[in-house]
């Protein structure tokens, strides 16, 4: 099975660097560029199956991607960005200056995250888990390109062991908006062929 990860494209709340989580906002006109970037940076590549969060950022960039191709989507709502709580809609400076605590953090390490009222990383982490497991059999030979988040991005990385514990490798494993991550698994075990690509996007600045 090949895993094509997407992040979706960028919306207004992006721009300004804002914690989104479960608020469904919507791709911005420069998000909807990069999702065209995205299909047709995967014009020519064999794609089974596309799954997506169901948070309108997700579904718009992969709605965008399988009309280029002529494919169904299939809406997941457990790859969904993490419930932020009330850190829903602020900065990360906004959110040491109500939670000093989190200073100590860096705002990209999203396997530290504890939000009051929201998830922990263990919750997201079982979420993409349980995705995983439920996988039909069809699928388990197949290409699959799943549009998600960064909070479930760094899951898919923790659940297939290909992260390492601890704060100062989360900041390595970066997701930005419109990026591609590829992960294979099969005989020779699960392999990470990309990490945040970002080369297709030249198309859409």
């Amino acid at each position: 099975m090949e895993l094509i990860l997407v992040r979706h494209g960028p919306t207004e709340w992006n721009a300004l660097d804002r914690f989104q989580g479960r608020s469904d906002i919507p791709l911005s006109d420069e998000g909807r560029a990069v999702a065209a970037a995205i299909a047709a940076a995967l014009r020519d590549e064999e794609i089974d199956r596309i799954y997506s969060s169901d948070l309108i950022r997700a579904s718009e960039t992969a709605r965008i991607i399988a009309d280029a191709r002529e494919m169904c989507i299939v809406t997941e709502p457990r790859l969904c960005e993490f419930d932020f709580g009330r850190w829903e809609g602020l900065t990360w400076e906004e959110i040491v200056a109500t939670d000093p605590a989190s200073r100590r953090r860096a705002p990209t390490a999203a396997n530290l995250y504890a939000p009051k009222g929201g998830e922990t990383f263990a919750q997201v982490r079982r979420r993409v888990e349980s995705f995983l497991d439920d996988l039909p059999i069809e699928d388990r030979d197949a290409r699959i390109l799943i549009v998600t988040h960064a909070g479930p991005l760094h899951a898919f990385l923790s659940v297939l062991g290909l992260t390492q514990a601890g704060e100062a490798a989360a900041q390595l494993d970066r997701f930005s908006p419109g990026s591609i991550t590829r992960i294979t698994i099969g005989g020779d075990g699960v392999q990470l062929i990309g990490l945040n690509e970002l080369n297709h996007l030249d198309a859409a600045r």
